[in-house]
C-alpha cells in the first residue's frame, strides 16, 4: 500500500520556544523513524497545501483565527500558559491544518491508500472559540468538516495519551462524525469522561474510554476489540481520520500510561483495518520523548502501509478493564 508522507519545513517555524515539550526536533524525529522502517517505495513524499481562512472558520470562530495573526505578526507570545506562539507560527499551523485537506484531496484522486500527516503545530485540543493546549487550529477537525460537508461519515479516532477536547467539543451534537478516545484520565485537559457521550442528534455519536495510569497495549487492544469496533461497524464511516498522538509511550515525560512502539503497530492496523479501502488519513498530534516519538510513528505508518514492524515487544498486563466494561456497558447496550 502507497502512504502519502505531508511534511514541510516552514512547520519548523513554529518555535514555542527553549524548553517546550513540543520543539521543532518532534518533526526530525518522526521523519528519521520513519526512514528507519525502510518502506521504500511505499512511502511517497507530498507537500502540503496551507489551510485558507475560509478553511479555518470552518470549525473555528474568526477571534481565533485573528488572535493568533496579532500575536504572530506581533513577533509572538503566549496565547495561554501552554500554547506560546512565534512570527513563523500561524503559516505551519495554516500548513498543519492544510495537510489534511491535501491529503483526503489526494486520496480521493487515487494518488495513494493512506496518508500520514507528519505536521506541526498539533490541533485536537483547539476548539472553535480557543487555541489552547500547544494547539492553534484542530487539523483533524478541519479535515473533517470538509468531509462532512461533502456528505461523507467519518470516523475521528484519537489515541493520543490527552482527551481531543477541542474534535470532541466541534462534532459534539453531529451524527456525521464519530470521535472515539482512548486516553488517560486524570489528566489535561480534565475531559473525556465515560458517559460524554455525545448530544442532541450527536447522542451516541461520541465514545470516550477514559484509562488509569499505567494501562497497557492489551487494554488497548480489547477496548478497540470489543466495545470500538461494533459501534464503528454501526456507524459505517466512509472516511477514517486517526490523531496519531504517541504519547502514551511508556517513555513520555508528560503522561503515564504504558505503551510501546509495537502497541502503536497494532493500533494503527485495527483502526486501518476499519477504514474503507483508500481513505483513511493519520495526524500527528503528541508525543514529546524523541526516541519514542520516532519508533512510535514509524510503527504507525508501516502499519497504515500494510507491513508490520515493531521496533519495541507489545505490552501487557497493566489496569484499565475497568473503564472498558464501562464504556461497554453504555455502547453496546444501546
Amino acid at each position: 500500500m502507497t502512504v502519502l508522507f505531508l511534511a514541510d519545513e516552514r512547520c519548523l517555524d513554529h518555535d514555542p520556544g527553549r524548553g517546550h515539550p513540543e520543539r521543532p526536533r518532534r518533526v526530525e524525529a518522526v521523519r528519521q523513524g520513519v526512514l528507519a522502517a525502510g518502506l521504500g517505495d511505499a512511502l511517497v513524499e507530498c507537500t502540503p497545501g496551507e489551510a485558507t481562512a475560509a478553511d479555518l472558520r470552518t470549525v473555528h470562530g474568526a477571534d481565533v483565527v485573528a488572535r493568533a495573526d496579532a500575536v504572530a505578526a506581533g513577533g509572538g507570545g503566549a496565547l495561554d500558559p501552554d500554547t506560546v506562539l512565534s512570527v513563523g507560527s500561524v503559516v505551519a499551523a495554516r500548513l498543519a491544518a492544510g495537510a489534511g485537506l491535501t491529503a483526503v484531496a489526494e486520496l480521493a484522486a487515487g494518488r495513494g491508500e493512506a496518508a500520514f500527516c507528519a505536521v506541526r503545530p498539533p490541533g485536537h485540543h483547539a476548539t472553535p472559540f480557543r487555541s489552547m493546549g500547544f494547539c492553534l487550529f484542530n487539523n483533524v477537525a478541519i479535515a473533517a468538516a470538509r468531509l462532512v460537508a461533502e456528505g461523507e461519515r467519518v470516523l475521528i479516532m484519537d489515541y493520543d495519551a490527552h482527551h481531543g477536547n477541542g474534535t470532541q467539543d466541534v462534532f459534539y451534537e453531529s451524527p456525521d462524525v464519530l470521535y472515539v478516545s482512548l486516553h488517560q484520565f486524570p489528566a489535561y485537559p480534565g475531559t473525556g469522561a465515560v458517559d460524554e457521550i455525545g448530544a442532541g442528534a450527536g447522542r451516541g455519536t461520541t465514545l470516550n474510554v477514559p484509562l488509569p495510569p499505567g494501562a497497557t497495549g492489551d487494554v488497548f487492544r480489547r477496548a478497540i476489540d470489543e466495545v470500538v469496533s461494533p459501534v464503528v461497524e454501526r456507524f459505517a464511516p466512509t472516511w477514517v481520520l486517526l490523531s496519531a498522538g504517541f504519547d502514551a509511550h511508556r517513555a513520555d515525560p508528560l503522561t503515564m500510561l504504558g505503551l510501546s512502539a509495537g502497541d502503536f503497530a497494532d493500533l494503527t492496523a485495527a483502526v486501518r483495518a476499519v477504514a474503507p479501502a483508500g481513505r483513511i488519513v493519520a495526524f500527528l498530534e503528541g508525543g514529546y520523548d524523541l526516541a519514542a516519538l520516532g519508533a512510535s510513528a514509524a510503527a504507525c505508518v508501516a502499519a497504515l502501509a500494510g507491513v508490520s514492524y515493531r521496533p519495541e515487544p507489545v505490552t501487557s498486563g497493566g489496569p484499565g478493564g475497568v473503564a472498558v466494561d464501562a464504556a461497554a456497558r453504555l455502547h453496546l447496550d444501546r
